[in-house]
């Protein structure tokens, strides 16, 4: 066991954030925590973390049991470079590693034979720390560091540039690979999938599942929960629920619960009525009251079942148009999109060609930056193109859903906000509108620059609801909503009739909306049909077959300058993955072989014969050449795959 969790109590302010919560965390444990926002998640992770202490209850925590906590969007603020910064993970085995190769030079000096017992004192000190600096994977530590460098979406990024050169995305990311590369017992990530692309998710995703220690993660990445954790915490109604499987076993788990749970909250709820009524009646006669009394006792003492919160009213999301539009939606010729003005403009894409009818629903991905939010942007007219030619069908009524929501009025209360888009609409209408996304109360009163991210996304598609469009164009439509609304917006949008056009990164929703996939790179557009797995399947099969077609051809690698690889050079790649996977299988062949041979170096037989120490010294040296000789192949081939 590495944490165990007794009854704790959270208060702030007098208010409940957690309430008799316990819970244990074992070895190689998988857990995702969910639960609303403001629910507590991050108290949790702080208290098991040590940062705050329960205010009643207890957190123990095993003697030697290291944790590593990656706070939401915490950068890595530091003066070294990247790679000092890696490096410094291993400070230690670097002292260890600098110690034994000022022992070999020692023991290569033929003057040391005059000196058997400093020899032999030298000789068991050096296998003393071998065996230290293998144990802990001493000579893995480069590959180590590059390999999770390359992972994390710095193949690219010269290792001697400075951390305070970075980007706060960068910095997010370098933590989190600092963070991996330190391999704690219990690896804590709050939202780790934020600002990833899909290549960086999908590598993180697959390092998680062979992670040796145990993984506690918030995240409202479904898919991301779904690929890496075996276990479900969920904070809800200041308690913690456990559910044994990933997010989709849970969401079947979880309305098992709440049936169960609303059968015994009724049963009690006529319970309770029932003891009422008879105190009620009997409490005032004195033959009775002493009864009475005894059941006001046992009712003053039963323990109150709740009402499963997610039977609280859902939010409404539907979308309807009153006009059908023509079979032909849009159709986008030879785009260009381009950023920037003068000296600083550069090409996102080109050759951007896509034809889009009636009910189709369109997702469109690619690389962070390649332009896909431009392209929205672009086919609405909202931003000049350079090239290319955009016509829209007739009949066409389209209504934006923006990622940034900054088409909304900051200085407008939310009711304000609704009603100057429909003023023909009486308050009853509007208010009745917005209590639909569950914006109620004093809250629509409250000026739009200070509600929150998820609030704003549910005024914003309150207006859409309200636009009827038979055209929905959205960017990033999940982002900033609650795992419960991100749902019923699935729904609405598998059950709308009408055309889509999106942005996602969510891949619980490319799973479930588009007919398509759009793959959007810097030569053009890819369509695929299907949802995101069947892309995924598409894809692989497009690479092992231009694998297999060029495999016999020479290998000439350039770096494309627009960010994509021809047929060639992926084919040129798969045999340079092949010669990184023999190099690896020579590295480790190689630390084993010095392994060995310092383990023989240990016996009296030669550590006490000059001749055959000496020979043992050379013999150690070609390994360790031939060992950086590999290395280098090997780092050199990864920066280019």
């Amino acid at each position: 066991m590495l944490v165990s969790i007794e009854s704790i109590d959270k208060f702030y302010l007098g208010n409940p954030v957690l309430q008799q919560v316990s819970a244990t965390i074992e070895d190689h444990d998988r857990i995702g925590l969910i639960g609303a926002n403001g629910a507590g998640k991050s108290t949790l992770l702080r208290l098991i973390c040590d940062l705050e202490s329960p205010d009643t209850g207890e957190i123990a925590r095993s003697a030697k049991v290291t944790i590593g906590f990656l706070q939401q969007n915490s950068g890595l603020e530091s003066n070294n470079t990247i790679l000092e910064e890696m490096k410094s993970v291993f400070s230690d085995l670097l002292k260890i590693q600098s110690q034994m190769k000022q022992i070999e030079v020692r023991l290569a000096d033929e003057s040391l034979k005059s000196n058997p017992e400093e020899y032999q004192r030298l000789t068991q000190e050096y296998a003393h720390q071998q065996t230290y600096f293998e144990q802990r994977d001493g000579y893995l530590m480069e590959v180590k560091i590059n390999t999770i460098l390359n992972g994390m979406g710095f193949g690219d990024k010269p290792k001697e540039t400075l951390i305070q050169t970075l980007s706060g995305g960068e910095k997010t990311r370098l933590a989190m690979a600092k963070l991996l590369l330190e391999q704690p017992d219990l690896l804590i990530l709050d939202e780790p999938t934020n600002h990833l692309d899909f290549k960086t998710l999908m590598w993180l995703e697959d390092y998680l599942r062979e992670y040796k220690g145990a993984l506690l993660v918030v995240s409202h990445d479904r898919y991301f929960l779904d690929q890496t954790v075996q276990t479900i915490w969920e904070v809800e109604q200041h308690k913690l629920l456990t559910f044994r499987g990933n997010y989709s076993r849970y969401t079947v788990l979880k309305q098992e619960y709440v049936e169960r749970q609303m059968k015994e909250y009724e049963i009690q709820q006529k319970q309770i009525a029932s003891m009422q009524d008879y105190i009620d009646r009997n409490m005032a006669r004195a033959s009775t009251s002493k009864m009475a009394k005894s059941r006001q006792h046992a009712l003053d003492r039963m323990e109150i079942v709740e009402r499963p919160a997610c039977l609280e009213k859902p939010p409404r999301i539907q979308f309807f148009y009153d006009k059908e539009p023509v079979k032909d939606i849009l159709d986008v010729q030879d785009l260009t999109l381009m950023v920037g003005r003068g000296e600083t403009q550069k090409t996102l894409a080109q050759h951007l060609n896509l034809h889009l009818f009636r009910g189709e629903k369109f997702a469109i991905i690619g690389e962070n930056g390649i332009g896909k939010s431009s392209f929205l942007k672009a086919v609405q007219h909202i931003i000049p193109i350079p090239e290319g030619k955009i016509r829209w069908g007739t009949n066409t009524r389209i209504s934006y859903y923006r990622q940034e929501m900054d088409q909304l009025n900051p200085n407008n209360t939310v009711l304000e906000e609704l009603w100057s888009r429909f003023p023909h609409m009486n308050e009853q209408q509007i208010r009745s509108a917005l209590g639909g996304v569950l914006l109620t109360g004093e809250n629509v009163y409250k000026k739009v620059e200070v509600i929150s991210g998820g609030e704003k996304a549910k005024l914003s598609l309150a207006i859409i609801m309200m636009e009827r469009p038979n055209v929905l164009v959205m960017d990033e439509p999940t982002n900033h909503l609650d795992l419960r609304t991100k749902e019923v917006l699935e729904q609405a949008l598998v059950s709308f009739s009408g055309t889509i056009l999106m942005v996602s990164h969510d891949r619980y929703l490319l799973n479930k909306v588009p007919s398509k996939i759009i793959d959007m790179r810097r030569d053009g557009i890819h369509v695929y049909s299907g949802k995101f797995d069947d892309y995924l399947e598409q894809t692989q099969k497009e690479q092992q077959a231009a694998q297999q077609q060029e495999q016999d051809q020479p290998v000439v690698i350039k770096k494309a300058t627009n960010g994509y690889k021809t047929k060639q050079q992926k084919a040129a790649e798969a045999k340079m993955r092949t010669r990184l996977r023999e190099l690896e299988r020579l590295i480790e062949q190689t630390e084993l072989d010095i392994a060995q041979l310092e383990e023989e170096m240990t016996k009296p037989d030669v550590y006490e014969n000059y001749l055959a120490m000496n020979e043992a010294c050379s013999k150690l040296e070609e390994y360790k050449q031939n060992h950086s000789s590999y290395f280098e192949e090997w780092a050199e081939l990864s920066e280019l795959v």
